[in-house]
């Protein structure tokens, strides 16, 4: 077997290879102890967003002061939002103090991860239409010949 023909093929295999991984980005939302509710809900919409595109999130809320005496409230907000998010991610890490603030990160469940497929799906059937359009145009154009 030709040598370059197998250098050529084995290129060919790493670029396929390279093309269909996905790689997994880290993303982060910073929370704080006396959170609004608005706030809450705007910033947890935003984590099942990027655990719904496949992305792993590191969820933080920092202490300023004295709110390093009530880390409990820390711990009950990170808690709801891995149950909320329950449907979309999985806890990689649970809750730990490190330093000034509480961090875990959250795992997207990959069955449950948007895929890109959908969204090309429906510029086909757009195409589709438009060229059952050009066929009538067609049809049109020779019937009036």
């Amino acid at each position: 077997m030709d040598y370059g023909k197998y250098q050529y093929e084995q290129s060919k295999k790493a670029k396929l290879a390279k093309k269909r991984q996905h790689v997994v980005q880290l993303k982060e939302m910073r929370y704080r102890p006396k959170i609004d509710e608005h706030d809450y809900r705007f910033k947890t919409n935003h984590v099942r967003d990027f655990l719904e595109s496949g992305s792993k999130v590191r969820i933080f809320v920092r202490f300023a002061g004295r709110e390093m005496a009530h880390t409990d409230q820390c711990r009950k907000i990170l808690d709801r939002i891995s149950e909320e998010l329950s449907d979309v991610g999985t806890v990689g890490q649970p809750p730990k103090m490190e330093g000034r603030r509480m961090t875990m990160i959250l795992n997207p469940i990959m069955t449950k991860v948007k895929s890109k497929d959908k969204d090309k799906e429906q510029p086909k059937e757009a195409d589709q239409e438009t060229d059952k359009v050009k066929e009538q145009r067609n049809q049109n154009a020779e019937n009036e010949d």
